[in-house]
C-alpha cells in the first residue's frame, strides 16, 4: 500500500518585500499556480520586525478566496505575539473563509538579536515567550468551542470571554508545533503535528519516534499526531551555483553566516532529480507532509516543475 504524502509550497513574502515588490498580486497568483499544479497546501510566514513580510493572516484570506482545495497554513506564526482573545478571533474567521483548510503551524521563537528585538517593539517579554505561546493556544481552543472562557493564569486573566464565529470545524483548526528543542518535542504529542525547520533527516529519524511514544504516554490514538517539515531548496543543475544562491539567500534572509543557519536548517542544493531522491529521505524517516521554500529563482517555474518530477515520486514512495 503506498504512503501518502502530502507536499505544501511557501510563497515568498519575505523575499518579496526584500526585493522591493510588495504587491500581493504575484503571491495570490503562484498559490492559485502551485494548486493547479496538485500540490496539497500552500503556506505563509510570520514576521511583524525581525524579518518583515506581508501579515499571515491577512493573506491567507485572500488565498483562501483564490483557491478551493489546497490546505493554508503558517509555518510558523509566533502566538507569543498577539493577544489570545485577538489571535483566537482572526483565526476562527479565517478558518471560516477557507471553509475548514486551515493549518495553524506556530512557533515559540529563536533567540536571535532581531527577534528579541522584535518582542521588545510589540510589547512582550521576550524571556516568558514559551509559557506564553503555550497560554495562549490553550485560550485559542477553549474559546473556539463557542463556550465563555475564564482563566486565571501565568499570563492571561480573562472572566466570561466568548468569541464569535466560532472555526468552521469543531475545535479549531489543527495545531502543528515547530521548533526541535525540548519544549516542541514534548508539545508535539499533545498537538496536531510536529512540524520541525530541520536540521536533517535524520534527526527526525531519531526524534520521531519519541513523539509518537510521548503521545502514547497521553492517550493519544495511534496516527493523531502528523511529522510534517518544512525544508529549503535552491535548484540548479550546476551544483556549486545552486550552494552559492543557497548561501546568498539564507545570509539575506536571517543576516546570519549560511554555515550557522545550515547546522539548524535543512536545506538542498543542486539538480531537481538529486532534490527528489533527498526529499525522499525524509519521508523514510516519518514525515508525512512536505513544506518547500524555493531559495531564489523563478518561483513559478520551479513550482511546475516540482509538480512534474518530484511530487510524483515522493507519492510513489512505498
Amino acid at each position: 500500500m503506498a504512503t501518502t504524502i502530502e507536499v505544501g509550497i511557501l510563497l515568498p513574502t519575505r523575499e518579496a518585500v526584500m526585493a522591493g515588490r510588495p504587491e500581493t498580486g504575484p503571491l495570490l497568483a503562484l498559490a492559485e499556480q502551485a494548486e493547479a499544479a496538485g500540490f496539497d497546501s500552500v503556506w505563509v510566514g510570520d514576521s511583524i520586525t525581525a524579518r518583515p513580510r506581508h501579515e499571515p493572516l491577512t493573506l491567507l484570506a485572500a488565498v483562501a478566496a483564490r483557491t478551493r482545495r489546497v490546505r493554508l497554513g503558517t509555518a510558523v506564526l509566533l502566538p507569543a505575539l498577539r493577544p489570545p482573545v485577538v489571535l483566537a478571533h482572526l483565526v476562527a474567521t479565517l478558518d471560516r473563509i477557507a471553509e475548514g483548510r486551515l493549518i495553524l503551524g506556530v512557533g515559540i521563537a529563536a533567540d536571535t538579536p532581531a527577534v528579541r528585538r522584535e518582542f521588545e517593539a510589540v510589547g512582550v517579554p521576550f524571556a516568558r515567550r514559551a509559557g506564553r505561546c503555550l497560554e495562549t493556544l490553550a485560550i485559542c481552543r477553549a474559546l473556539w468551542s463557542g463556550e465563555r472562557v475564564s482563566v486565571d493564569g501565568k499570563h492571561f486573566t480573562l472572566r466570561e470571554v466568548a468569541v464569535a464565529p466560532t472555526p468552521y470545524r469543531p475545535g479549531g483548526p489543527p495545531i502543528w508545533i515547530g521548533g526541535s528543542g525540548p519544549t516542541a518535542l514534548r508539545e508535539a504529542a499533545r498537538l496536531d503535528a510536529w512540524f520541525p525547520l530541520g536540521p536533517s533527516a535524520a534527526f527526525v529519524a531519531e526524534h520521531w519516534p519519541r513523539v509518537q511514544a510521548a503521545a502514547r504516554a497521553v492517550g493519544r490514538a495511534p496516527g493523531a499526531v502528523t511529522c510534517a517539515a518544512y525544508v529549503t531548496l535552491a535548484l540548479d543543475d550546476d551544483a556549486p551555483a545552486a550552494e552559492r544562491r543557497l548561501h546568498a539567500f539564507l545570509e539575506a534572509y536571517y543576516a546570519a553566516p549560511a554555515p550557522v543557519l545550515l547546522a539548524r536548517q535543512a536545506a538542498y542544493a543542486g539538480p531537481l532529480d538529486g532534490a527528489g531522491d533527498w526529499l525522499a529521505r525524509w519521508v523514510d524517516a516519518g514525515v508525512r507532509h512536505l513544506v518547500l521554500r524555493v531559495a531564489g529563482g523563478d518561483h513559478r517555474a520551479q513550482v511546475d516543475a516540482l509538480a512534474a518530477r518530484v511530487l510524483p515520486r515522493l507519492r510513489g514512495t512505498r
